[in-house]
């Protein structure tokens, strides 16, 4: 189980290229207030001064550091020389003459082996990025330090606490500082190591109380107290220490840092390690076992180790997904065109077919959240159009006064003796000229969603045509002129339609015939009517000239005209019971004969629109599009892939080789490593 840690060495460097967003590994984030030990802790584990020195904010970028465990010198050259292998080290770096040495990620192939040049390299490292004002950067350092006296580790140390901001420092370096903090341990599969000195009360451990936000249970969370030396005199850390003020899961470990007088006099970690334990045996002789720099290293490494086994699994899950989304995704950017003809072509002929199929209800990508293609032209004929049509009132607009005056109009100066058929004509015409608006309109509907056909197939189903954006904004013109030249001839058919409805009123229909026989038998009973009515007005008339009252309404007497004009016409008056019927005649007979002239549109509109629109696009957009684009000038023009693109399929191949990877190393654990 120790070849675990390396190996997540080895997957720090891989998720550098793939971001440690996307993949998060274990590792051991250490947190505490300025001034808490941080360094002297992470220095007492590489077991050498490298870390900036100074007062206020010192770390101000996230430093991930790598403990490797390497052979000494003398054994190297043994097994450079071939007498001799360590069994538990898989690299003898040659050439390189120093029993300890570090690299930076940032210095390519450059070594460094006086530690206080690494100490020089992180100050520029950081003035380079975050400045010389005291700010903060989240962009972290990355540090290898390889030594026969370390552990495998995987340290991230961060900026201190601070409340107050210093010097040049913007006025929310709280924030700052806590907000890089909690990106850190947030990651669910980092362990926390809380460092806290004990000349403070551990109740108000700023870093007990960051660690408590993400990991309420503790599960994640190893206390370190530092500076046991530094206690007032009579007290101790005991309790503390014991767990029994504040209980800590992973455990509570105590360690006495170097002193500054120490640090000033370069007193060795050699040293300090051994008055460490001769402090320990002193004060807590029952707890010296367990504390100490150096028990803390082992139970780090234990506690890395364990933990990277539980997060194992997830983590081959994760790496494994992350690589299929990525595959598929370079996939889908395609390769570089190499024979412009073929691939012009073959986007052409995909396009036109993916066009085909949506509208055929065929195509691969079919939306959920709302109709689309043919299926919403159908939506289109038998739902918008269809109701439309069956919301016109047959005799909307007509008044019985409106149809009175047409059949008195159709009568001319000759009083009617039945209901004129000229006056149903001219009235019917009227309402069918009704039914030619919603007609346009239909045939508008199915052009706009011809058009959004065009957008839904360059966005879901034809990706490659996205890399290319000429050819496709060529593609998009093409077929919305195709659409925009067949609009008015379609347009022109559906008028026709309704003008063919115009021409020729039709009485002798199968469907009319009803409605013709009403007429008739209202017809020959008015005749009926009219010859009994001839009758009484004899006999009413005889009556009149012996009576009286006639002379005054007979003819004017000479010298008194009578201006006729006089009278006044009325707006609206009752119908008598003739009028009321010639009415309901008329009626009748309009509102059954536009029915049957609704119907007829309402099934010959979408034939007409599918035959000399839909169907016409369908069957002639592949040709045109090959007609209009392949063209040898326009190739290469048509073919030049976006600047997005061509940078997007160079970072997901990158991603991908990382992810591989990082794959292949995971692979090389055995199920026997884990236990």
């Amino acid at each position: 189980m120790e070849t675990l840690i390396p190996i997540i060495n080895r997957l720090q460097e891989v998720v550098l290229t793939v971001g440690a967003e996307v993949i998060q590994l274990p590792q051991i984030v250490v947190v505490g207030s300025q001034s808490s030990g941080k360094s002297s802790v992470l220095e007492s584990l590489a077991g050498r001064d490298f870390l900036p020195r100074g007062s206020g904010i010192v770390t101000r970028r996230p430093l991930v550091l790598q403990l490797v465990n390497v052979p000494p010198l003398q054994d190297r050259k043994q097994m450079e020389n071939g007498s001799g292998v360590t069994q538990n080290t898989q690299h003898s770096y040659p050439g390189i003459k120093a029993d300890e040495w570090g690299t930076f990620l940032h210095c390519k192939n450059q070594i460094f082996t006086d530690f206080l040049e690494i100490r020089k390299e992180i100050e520029a490292e950081t003035e380079r990025c975050s400045g010389d004002n005291k700010g903060i950067s989240p962009e972290p350092i990355y540090l290898k330090i390889f030594s026969p006296k370390v552990l495998n580790l995987t340290l991230v140390d961060l900026p201190g606490i601070t409340k107050v901001p210093v010097g040049d420092q913007p006025e929310d370096i709280e924030n700052q500082v806590q907000e890089m903090i909690l990106s850190f341990i947030s990651n669910p599969n980092s362990l926390i190591l809380a460092v806290s000195p004990a000349n403070s009360d551990l109740a108000t451990s700023d870093a007990l109380k960051m660690a408590r936000e993400v990991d309420p249970d503790g599960r994640r969370t190893l206390l370190v107290v530092s500076k046991l030396d530094l206690m007032d005199a009579g007290t101790d850390a005991l309790e503390v220490l014991l767990g029994r003020v504040i209980p800590v899961r992973l455990g509570i470990i105590g360690v006495v840092n170097r002193s500054q007088h120490d640090i000033n006099t370069q007193k060795s970690l050699e040293d300090s390690s051994r008055d460490e334990q001769a402090f320990l045996q002193r004060h807590y002789p029952s707890l010296a076992s367990r504390c100490g720099s150096r028990y803390m290293a082992k139970t780090l490494s234990r506690l890395l180790m364990h933990h990277i086994r539980d997060c194992l699994p997830e983590l081959k899950t994760r790496v494994t997904m992350l690589t299929s989304q990525y595959q598929a995704q370079l996939n889908g950017y395609g390769q570089p065109v190499e024979d412009h003809s073929a691939t012009l072509l073959h986007i052409v002929t995909k396009f036109a077919s993916d066009y085909c199929h949506t509208i055929e209800g065929t195509a691969r990508y079919i939306q959920t959240s709302e109709l689309c293609g043919g299926a919403r032209i159908c939506y289109i004929f038998h739902e918008t159009f269809g109701r439309t049509l069956e919301s016109i009132d047959p005799l909307g607009g007509l008044s019985d006064l409106d149809v009175l005056t047409a059949i008195r109009n159709a009568t001319g100066p000759r009083p009617a003796l039945f209901v004129p058929e000229v006056s149903f004509e001219l009235l019917v015409k009227r309402q069918i000229k009704r039914l030619e608006e919603p007609s346009l309109r239909c045939v508008e509907l199915v052009h706009e969603e011809l058009q959004r056909i065009i957008q839904h197939c360059s966005s879901y189903s034809t990706q490659e045509l996205l890399r290319f954006p000429k050819l496709h904004d060529s593609i998009v013109e093409v077929v919305t002129g195709l659409l925009r030249k067949r609009l008015p001839v379609t347009n022109e058919m559906v008028h026709n339609l309704v003008a063919i409805e115009l021409a020729y009123i039709n009485t002798k229909h199968p469907d009319f015939s009803d409605a013709a026989q009403v007429s008739a038998s209202v017809n020959s009973q008015q005749q009926a009517e009219c010859l009994d009515g001839g009758k009484r007005w004899k006999n009413e008339k005889t009556a009149e000239e012996k009576s009286p009252a006639a002379a005054g309404f007979g003819s004017p007497s000479k010298g008194h005209a009578i201006n006729l004009l006089d009278t006044a016409v009325p707006i609206s008056r009752r119908l008598s019971t003739r009028e009321q019927r010639d009415c309901e005649v008329i009626q009748r007979l309009i509102k059954s004969y536009f029915l049957i002239v609704r119907q007829s549109i309402q099934d010959s509109v979408p034939k007409t629109v599918m035959h000399f629109l839909v169907n016409f696009v369908k069957e002639r957009l592949q040709s045109e599009l090959v007609g209009q684009l392949y063209k040898q000038p326009l190739l290469q023009d048509l073919l030049i892939e976006s600047q997005d693109t061509a940078q997007q399929r160079t970072e997901v191949a990158q991603m991908l080789e990382a992810l591989q990877k990082a794959n292949n190393i995971i692979s090389e654990i055995r199920e026997t490593h884990l236990w």
